[in-house]
Formats: structure tokens, C-alpha cells, sequence
């Protein structure tokens, strides 16, 4: 299975309001629970995966930029 989360996080980020975020959260918990149990197991591997690469490119961006203004 290859989710694609970076679709839902970007329209999260561009969410009008938090009732469109709210719509998107419920699509995700939606689909989630569509899926068998072992589906599950790498849904969860997969979004991990997907959250450790941003925070990890989010840090490098943030040093980045941090170093760029010193």
C-alpha cells in the first residue's frame, strides 16, 4: 500500500477553516477504519515513516534558515 499523505497534510495547511480541516481529519479516520487489520499495520508503518521524513526536513529547513541569518 503507498498512501498518499502528503496530500491530506497540504490540504490541511490550506484549509480555510477548521471545519474544512475537520472534514479532511475525518476522511483519513474514515479510510483508516476501511482497512483490514494488516492493512493497518502498514498504514501506521507507512504514516511514521512519512512524519519522521518532515520532521526531519522541517529541521533541516529550520537550520537552514537559522544559519542563513547569522
Amino acid at each position: 500500500m503507498q498512501f498518499d499523505f502528503k496530500s491530506y497534510h497540504v490540504r490541511s495547511i490550506n484549509a480555510a477553516d477548521q471545519a474544512e480541516k475537520k472534514t479532511i481529519n475525518q476522511e483519513l479516520k474514515d479510510f483508516y477504519a476501511s482497512l483490514d487489520e494488516e492493512e493497518k499495520k502498514v498504514f501506521n508503518v507507512e504514516l511514521q515513516r512519512y512524519l519522521l521524513h518532515e520532521v526531519g526536513r522541517l529541521g533541516s529547513d529550520y537550520e537552514a534558515i537559522k544559519h542563513s541569518n547569522a
